[in-house]
């Protein structure tokens, strides 16, 4: 592709409230030549209004190409235009696929993909269920994607890196500002993995409220299925679970408490129709035949974290206090006198070991015990 046909795709990028297909057309038919087009060249190449025409042609010209240019250049940020043979193939086929991606780290080529995504406030149970679906997804060969936000999405990423395996991130900001600024570290760590990080927005694009509904059919579009975990009436993963339903995407759903304010969102998609998913044999029954791993080619033994080092003083008194009886983190926490945060990762780590096991009641229990 010319600089110069590089740079009216990141023009027309650029232009809020314009569809990829209005887009495609005006990219296509200018292409180069965008620049010194007219108002009227805009609505004929576009199928636009004067008036949309005018205010598409403005935006797309104020915009400096050449700086976006450096700015990923520097960044280590690969473009990938709509017609590039490396664009994700399922995400191509929704109806409204991003013109042009941003990627920091490893291609988007898998042949399973599948969305984990819920509340930024999590109960103590939605992040364990989040861990535990993407940690089983990934040992199985799935690519886990998310949106790198705080709560669930985080815990799945974290649960794919812990196993060794690939995840994507989608961001509602430019990857020049990565948002939450927290989670610049794991976004480090899912690229220095295999993984990718991903954009439609430019550069330094701010995360602005109406980013993240966009963002959300990335999320959905890049996947075979999206698995809701905890979420209010009003959450954005609902969002995500009607654009998977838009797409022709499979939606799953984890159950949780009856009288919790985050079990609303799955709840809802439940009775609506979603399926219901406890473990990962929920989701896999339920995808397309081509879409389902060959769990005969996985060998979960070898991506969970091995047993040494040597276990730290905090993983001993956890495991002490466990002794033959089942325990909550509530409880686990005053007798260990470990904060819960603090307390939410030991746990998780020691399941990766293979130490601990969660059991009926929101407990958890040392293995052999």
């Amino acid at each position: 592709m010319s600089e110069s046909r590089l740079e009216a795709l990141l023009r027309l990028n650029a232009v809020d409230g314009i569809s990829t297909a209005a887009s495609l057309a005006l990219w296509e038919i200018l292409g180069e030549l965008l620049t010194n087009a007219s108002e009227a060249d805009f609505a004929a190449a576009g199928g636009l209004t004067l008036d949309e025409a005018r205010r598409v042609r403005s935006e797309a010209l104020a915009f400096d190409a050449d700086a976006e240019l450096s700015l990923a250049v520097k960044a280590g940020v690969r473009l990938l235009a709509y017609d590039d043979p490396g664009y994700p193939q399922l995400l191509k086929q929704t109806f409204d696929p991003p013109l042009v991606l941003y990627v920091q780290g490893g291609d988007l080529e898998a042949d399973l993909t599948l969305a984990i995504v819920g509340s930024r406030r999590p109960t103590p149970y939605g992040v364990r269920m989040s861990r535990s679906l993407a940690k089983e997804a990934a040992q199985s060969g799935a690519v886990v994607v998310s949106g790198l936000a705080r709560g669930i999405d985080a815990a799945a990423h974290e649960a794919a890196l812990a196993a060794r395996a690939t995840t994507w991130a989608v961001l509602g900001s430019g990857l020049g500002r990565v948002y939450p600024a927290e989670h610049r570290g794991l976004a480090e760590r899912i690229k220095a993995s295999g993984g990718a990080v991903i954009s439609e927005w430019p550069m330094q694009a701010p995360p602005l409220k109406g980013h993240f509904p966009r963002r959300n059919r990335i999320v959905s579009g890049l996947c075979w299925g999206t698995i809701v975990v905890e979420g209010t009436e009003h959450s954005g993963s609902l969002i995500t679970a009607r654009l998977a339903l838009e797409q022709g995407r499979e939606v799953f759903a984890v159950p949780g408490p009856a009288d919790s304010p985050l079990s609303e969102a799955p709840h809802i998609l439940l009775i609506s129709g979603a399926y219901l998913v406890r473990r990962m044999s929920d989701v896999w029954e339920k995808l397309p035949p081509g879409a389902r791993p060959d769990v005969s080619l996985y060998d979960p033994g070898a991506a969970k974290a091995p047993r040494g080092p040597s276990l730290s003083l905090d993983h001993q008194k956890i495991l002490q206090l466990l002794g033959p009886d089942a325990r909550t983190l509530d409880e686990l926490g005053l007798a260990s006198g470990i904060d819960l945060s603090r307390l939410s990762n030991i746990i998780f780590e020691m399941e990766l070991r293979d130490l601990v096991a969660p059991v009926p009641g929101q407990r958890y229990a040392k293995k052999g015990s």
